[in-house]
């Protein structure tokens, strides 16, 4: 039997669920309350008509928000690289290329290498309230080292991506045409029990559309969902070849034509924004309100990555797209929860209602529009994963 936990005192409370508090899409609730059943959320509302539990916890009136889905980083790797994020903020341009660096490294590591890595950054995460993450390969770029970062990642998160397209192997680098073959052969058969997903940078650099559509259509045929990396340095054919997939979600969007984003606001594909590659490159905002007014679903992530967004943080992410992305408090907070369990097709975390995973971050402010209005302060004070406090 497990035990029921009183969560009451909440002084602002982000459900995502309309049906709740003022009717929006965060369906946020005053002086509420939340009932924990074990792993699950079993009663949400106001604190005045609370049912009994077995525990009980007072949020002294703090805000409290679903816990962040950050459904798009590259955190198995090894290495870093400091020195090529000092020469790009000294005027060099980023492009694909920096990834062979943070390849060699992670090559040269051992398995306790990478995982003691891995739990270090998903730590830090999770203090700052990300209580759900998705994790890719991409690093390796041979059969061997692809497979073992699968291996790695499928211990701690149910999201793997298998992602051996990240760039041309630089094994390969005189025959792109073999190494497809490679990544949509041997590397996929070794990789392939180990992911939910499968992700291909479709970029210039990197693979274009044909070669995106082969290997994603190859890891389809394996059970494996589509995801991309579509339209971060130039216009190209991403998002196209992603909503005609069915990716569940194209990410980065920089570069969007009034095709892409129609295309994304008739589709299930969310589009995933990752300001802090931005932020890092000095490259040009995507577009929030364009893709918002259109009707696309929007999610936002950290693309926490060693080249070219070195940041964990889901708050930081949060204040950038309201400053520079034209997205409103309420649109990113929806963005990096519930946006973010779109992007991996989940109904039951993002979100706080009855049945959903019991995650919670609770936030040293009023209310969650804190997380833009004060950058950088360290706001998130307890959270709460699968019904237990873990910070």
């Amino acid at each position: 039997m497990t035990s029921t936990t009183l969560i009451t005192n909440i002084g602002s409370l982000v459900t995502n669920d309309p049906a709740q508090g003022d009717g929006s899409p965060i369906g946020l609730l005053t002086d509420a309350a939340v009932v924990l059943d074990g792993e699950q959320v079993a009663w949400v509302g106001p604190a005045a008509k609370a049912p009994a539990a077995d525990t009980t916890h007072d949020a002294e009136g703090r805000a409290a928000i679903p816990g962040f889905v950050d459904s798009h980083s590259h955190l198995v790797f090894a290495g870093d690289r400091t020195q090529e994020f000092n020469a790009r903020m000294s005027g060099r341009a980023y492009s694909a290329g920096g990834i062979r660096t943070t390849v060699a490294a992670t090559r040269a590591a051992t398995d306790a290498e990478l995982e003691a890595n891995l739990t270090h950054y998903l730590a830090e995460a999770l203090r700052q309230g990300t209580t759900t993450f998705e994790t890719k390969s991409g690093y390796g770029l041979n059969t061997e080292d692809e497979s073992r970062a699968l291996r790695i990642a499928s211990r701690h998160t149910d999201e793997v991506t298998y992602m051996g397209a990240h760039i041309v192997s630089p094994d390969y680098a005189e025959d792109p045409a073999a190494y497809v073959e490679l990544v949509t052969g041997e590397m996929l058969d070794a990789c392939a029990p180990h992911a939910r997903w499968i992700d291909v940078f479709c970029e210039k650099g990197a693979f274009d559309g044909d070669q995106a559509r082969t290997i994603l259509t190859a890891g389809k045929a394996r059970g494996l969902h589509p995801r991309i990396h579509a339209n971060q340095l130039s216009y190209g054919p991403g998002v196209q070849l992603a909503v005609e997939l069915d990716a569940a979600s194209a990410d980065h969007c920089t570069h969007l034509t009034d095709a892409d984003v129609d295309a994304l606001a008739n589709s299930d594909t969310v589009a995933t924004l990752l300001p802090g590659a931005e932020f890092s490159t000095r490259a040009e905002w995507p577009d929030a309100r364009r893709l918002l007014d259109a009707g696309a679903t929007v999610a936002l992530s950290t693309d926490c990555n060693p080249g070219s967004s070195f940041t964990s943080s889901v708050p930081f992410c949060i204040a950038l797209a309201v400053r520079d992305m034209g997205m409103t408090p309420d649109e990113a907070i929806w963005s990096a929860t519930a946006g973010g369990a779109a992007a991996l097709r989940r109904t039951d975390i993002g979100v706080l209602r009855e049945g959903a995973r019991a995650d919670l971050a609770f936030l040293d402010a009023p209310s969650h529009v804190h997380l833009a209005y004060r950058p950088g302060v360290p706001l998130v004070s307890e959270v709460w994963r699968r019904g237990v406090r873990v910070g």
